[in-house]
């Protein structure tokens, strides 16, 4: 087997550049290394995990700031924000020292029995972030473990097992979060395990869908729901839980209209219920607020977040007032939801150092600077594009949803437009439920120039798989 090294080809930038600079193919992506190291991968992979075409992946090999090298020495503008967690930009120079200090002291320790002093240092942080006077949390390696914790609290908190979620809705493909999420792609093979206590409402656009599904909720709050929608004589689960996505980030970011979120929070609490806010593609800046809570004025019962949480590496968590969380036994010396790595040192030690900067560096308002900058550019550019339905966005959470011919979504249309951006040095990825959107979660710390490149090329890209003109 011929071996894999890590020094890939010289790149004609210089290396104290990168991060900032404009993308450099030195071989068509994807190029030898990444198709050799994909034949391999074949090899020992399970075939559902990574797709692997002709034109399809690149292997990374560095990062840093907005941009990605991979094994070939080509060097990529990175628009995806890696799921969008690089909010900072890959490998922030604090964030990165925190790690290097951490992993010198203390790599693991025992979270929920022994517990490493920065996971206090954490918790504490995340409270004076949150919006309630006294905030618990408990924290989590991934976006779907938070939300296991979130719905397990609901449980406990109400005594009912009723969950209303909302078509389009991602929170993860652990069990539990499985069963809230409308994806049947996702859920048809598990169907039979998942959690049957749950109805989706249609997620609106517009002020008119918005009066569709919250009469929808309404009715559903009133009469239980279920594997048959709600709709049997018998209640089959009085309703303990709302759970939404304030923008729905993998549905292709789609946005709510003004005062949705409010009347969902009148109807949730009314029936005694508690609201869930799923912003672990959201919150901590993405969208140009730290918690959508602020730009809406709804607040939630219990708030989940991940992805820029961690600074790059594995952390979630889930927060919830203390009158909401006490609804948890006191540990008397096990804990009804923990898991190894809770309080991870390194994982809090990166976290710490990414609130830190995005504090300071105000990335929330450069998030929102460059959203407007970017979704209002595109929308001038792409306006004679035949195939374009609409440019929108919140912050640096940013979708363009394609159509066909007919009008109908242009399925998977958003993979074709990542293809072709791939190979003008610019990553993208695919999103909604029928690949009909292009979806970019660029880093805050993206330069003008790299800015003014990644539109150019995303036109470029789109007018490639699109036809052109109206």
């Amino acid at each position: 087997m011929t071996e894999y090294s890590p020094d890939p080809a010289p790149v004609p930038e210089a290396k104290s550049e990168f991060g900032s600079v404009l993308p450099s193919l030195v071989a068509p992506p994807p190029g030898p290394r990444s198709r050799a190291l994909a034949e391999r991968l074949r090899s020992v992979e399970s075939r559902n995990v990574t797709y692997l075409s002709e034109d399809f992946p690149v292997f990374w090999e560095e990062a840093r700031g907005a941009n990605v090298r991979d094994v070939d020495g080509n060097v990529f503008l990175d628009f995806t924000g890696a799921f969008g967690v690089s909010l900072a930009g890959h490998r922030h120079p604090e964030i990165q020292r925190a790690l290097v200090e951490q992993s010198g002291r203390l790599v693991h320790g025992m979270g929920d029995v022994h517990p490493p002093a920065l996971k206090l240092l954490l918790l504490e942080r995340l409270s004076a972030l949150a919006p309630w006077e006294e905030t618990r949390t408990v924290l989590g390696s991934s976006g779907s473990e938070a939300m296991e914790v979130a719905l397990k609290t609901s449980e406990l908190s109400t005594g009912r097992s009723g969950i209303i979620a909302f078509e389009g809705a991602y929170h993860g493909l652990t069990l539990g979060s499985l069963a809230v999420t409308a994806r049947p792609d996702f859920r048809g093979p598990f169907q039979g395990r998942l959690h049957q206590g749950v109805s989706f409402a249609p997620y609106p656009q517009t002020e008119e869908e918005a009066e569709v599904a919250l009469a929808e909720v309404q009715r559903l709050l009133s009469e239980g729901v279920g594997s048959d929608g709600g709709r049997s004589a018998r209640p089959l689960h009085p309703v303990g839980a709302v759970v939404v996505e304030p923008v729905q980030g993998r549905a292709g970011v789609r946005i709510p209209p003004p005062g949705f979120l409010d009347r969902l929070a009148e109807l949730t609490h009314e029936a005694g219920s508690l609201l869930i806010f799923d912003e672990i593609y959201t919150g901590l800046g993405r969208t140009g607020v730290v918690f959508e809570h602020e730009r809406c004025g709804v607040l939630p019962d219990l708030v989940c977040i991940g992805k820029a949480l961690g600074g790059g590496l594995p952390l979630s968590a889930c927060l919830g007032s203390r009158e909401v969380m006490d609804v948890w036994p006191e540990s008397g010396g096990e804990a009804l939801h923990t898991s190894t790595f809770l309080g991870h040192p390194l994982s809090c030690a990166t976290a710490l150092a990414f609130l830190e900067v995005l504090e300071r560096e105000n990335l929330a308002a450069r998030a929102l600077d460059l959203g407007d900058r970017i979704v209002g550019r595109l929308g001038d550019a792409l306006s004679a594009q035949s195939g374009v339905r609409q440019v929108r966005g919140r912050g640096l959470l940013i979708g363009i949803e394609l159509c066909s011919a007919d009008s109908g979504p242009a399925s998977g249309g958003g993979a074709l437009v990542a293809e072709a951006a791939l190979r003008l040095g610019l990553l993208v990825l695919p999103a909604g439920g029928q690949g009909e959107v292009v979806e970019i979660a660029p880093p805050a710390v993206c330069t003008d120039a790299q800015v003014d490149f990644g539109i150019t090329c995303l036109v470029e890209a789109i007018s490639e798989v699109l036809p052109s003109g109206r």
